[in-house]
């Protein structure tokens, strides 16, 4: 099992699971409406230039997200095989 880490801080191109989300403020609430939930998949495909706004792929579409928001989800990177 790896280590649990800020989404935020994951290297372009990684792969992991989601862990943990605020439970709470309306831009959460929006986001596990659209399928980021504990559990879900995810894959960062790009970050802007100066590192705000993320890309991440989710449930086969392309969400993006504020850095700001993305400090608040934990994720657990996915180990090679």
């Amino acid at each position: 099992m790896s280590a649990s880490q800020i989404l935020s801080q994951l290297p372009v191109g990684s792969l992991a699971t989601v862990r943990d989300l605020p439970k709470q403020g309306t831009a959460f609430l929006r986001l596990r409406e659209m399928g980021l939930l504990p559990g879900t998949s995810i894959t960062l495909i790009r970050t802007a230039p100066l590192g705000d706004p993320i890309e991440i792929k989710v449930r086969g579409y392309h969400l993006t997200l504020r850095k700001s928001e993305a400090e608040h989800i934990v994720v657990e990177p996915a180990t090679a095989k």
